[in-house]
């Protein structure tokens, strides 16, 4: 490893964004130190183990429409640890199991003539007579789809998510996780000829690291090494120091132990709030006060050792029915052979929580007696073939878009930008935006390029109007998990910074 030099970047945190900015620095020669507050690599993107078995944090299908991102998939893990998975999500509801993404007029067939009725007559209601406030998500899916099929196939698990009322969440995270998709549209599309190209379809495989997505960070990690640069392991940041318009240096440490590392840029994945609070000298109080109010919501994966013949085909079962708690199951099985062993499969029921609530607080077996109660209610297993369970606890997993988290996004980065211009924000809690792993890596890659002199504005990433995982035909399709993404633009106002 080569001697740390006084003009090398720092980046904040080892997730897919810090790891992908560091291994791009790297490459261009630029020497590099990469501290992580934890003892793992991969953020919210790393593999589990316990036991020999391995689970995948929220699950991360490896497809993008960033050219640039499947090349840097490819060149930090070999073909050969790839494999080809198909892809199949449905959502629960009420015993019945619906295509997921929701095609509307599947949907209306599987409901039954007289509850496709009732969910059209919504529909032509809320067309006639829109509701008065789109702002937030309830009044932005209503006018699309109808009240009806609003109650059934959005808001009870949107809310699960969020653990707040579909009122009170802003109408940004429904244009980015359903875009363009209405009954409207769903109707003109089925009644278009059979022959007609121009009709979108749902990718149906995507890529997957055969260990699970901390496969890849943890080879990204290593490269990182071999380059000649740092990756220091438990080090939270504590100060992020500043000086006539610049960042000069960053403090981390733990347990009395301090560490003070010169910076002639800063690359930072930590969540935003924090890296606010970190600077010194201060914020503002206008800027704290801006962090202090973006919220974040956490976790938990309980994973349930079942056998083989309990499975089930899908990656992802979304859970509307109301009356249980879980809002998402996992068959880690249907991701990987490679993450379960023979004859038996692992179900990971994800449950979206507040650190230090009820859920956050019980003990491990609390949880998975929960959760094997839940998973047999729900008729997908029974309880008693329930073999061992696990449970995985991780904090600000997800921005939240609440009333103003736009406004006190936009004071932090206007005064990031004018105050500390070499301080680049990338990745989800980065930026306090809702950005996968491909959009996370993009905004990486933008930054390094940033540092050399180039003027993007990184939060045009994933902005654009199509949806994640629809493409037209001979058309590349998908990015992340459920929302689009967009390459960035040149910055011609606030966006544009230099190193």
């Amino acid at each position: 490893m080569r001697p740390r030099e006084d003009d090398a970047v720092v980046v904040i945190g080892a997730g897919p964004a810090g790891l992908t900015a560091a291994y791009e620095l790297g490459k261009r020669d630029v020497p590099v130190t990469v501290v992580e507050a934890t003892d793992e690599v991969g953020g919210i993107s790393r593999t589990v183990e316990r036991d020999g078995w391995r689970f995948d944090i929220g699950g991360h299908r490896f497809f993008t429409k960033v050219p640039r991102v499947r090349e840097l998939w490819r060149e930090i893990l070999p073909p050969e640890d790839f494999l080809s998975r198909p892809r199949l999500s449905r959502i629960m509801y009420r015993g019945a199991l619906f295509d997921y993404p929701l095609r509307p007029m599947r949907a209306l067939r599987q409901l039954g003539p007289a509850e496709a009725m009732r969910c059209t007559l919504s529909y032509l209601w809320a067309r006639m007579r829109p509701p008065p406030d789109q702002s937030h998500f309830e009044g932005w899916v209503a006018a699309r789809f109808g009240h009806r099929l609003y109650q059934i196939f959005f808001k009870t698990y949107t809310e699960k998510v969020w653990g707040i009322p579909a009122t009170e969440i802003q109408a940004d995270w429904a244009a980015q996780r359903i875009k363009n998709l209405n009954l409207r549209n769903a109707v003109l599309s089925a009644m278009k000829p059979k022959g007609d190209t121009t009709i979108t379809t749902l990718i149906d495989r995507f890529d997957y690291p055969k260990y699970g997505p901390g496969m890849m960070w943890e080879r990204a990690r290593d490269l990182v090494i071999k380059q000649g640069n740092e990756v220091l392991m438990e080090c939270p940041v504590t100060t992020v120091e500043h000086e006539d318009g610049r960042a000069t240096a960053v403090v981390v440490g733990a347990d009395g132990h301090r560490l003070r590392l010169p910076a002639r840029a800063v690359v930072s994945s930590m969540p935003l709030p924090a890296l606010v609070r970190a600077m010194d000298p201060p914020a503002p109080p206008e800027v704290l006060a801006a962090a202090d109010g973006l919220r974040y919501r956490d976790f938990l994966t309980v994973a349930l050792v079942v056998p083989q013949e309990a499975s089930f085909p899908d990656n992802w079962i979304y859970v509307h029915t109301p009356g249980v708690r879980v809002g998402r199951v996992q068959n880690f099985g249907s991701w990987s052979p490679y993450l379960v062993k023979e004859g038996r499969t692992c179900l990971g029921l994800e449950y979206f929580v507040n650190e230090g609530d009820e859920l956050w607080r019980m003990s491990d077996e609390e949880l998975v007696r929960l959760a094997a109660g839940e998973l047999a209610e729900l008729g997908l297993v029974p309880a008693d073939e329930v073999e061992r369970g696990y449970a995985i606890r991780v904090p600000k997993a997800y921005p939240v878009y609440d009333p103003g988290y736009a406004d006190r996004v936009r004071v932090i980065r206007r005064w990031l930008e004018t105050q500390v211009p070499n301080v680049y924000p990338v990745g989800r809690n980065g930026m306090h935006k809702y950005n996968n792993q491909d959009h996370s890596m993009l905004t990486a890659l933008l930054a390094v390029e940033n540092i050399l002199g180039a003027a993007h504005d990184l939060w045009q990433v994933n902005v654009e109007e199509e949806y994640h995982e629809q493409a037209r035909d001979g058309h590349e399709a998908g990015t992340g998990r459920a929302t689009p993404v967009a390459l960035a633009r040149p910055a011609t106002e606030v966006g544009s910074r230099t190193a």
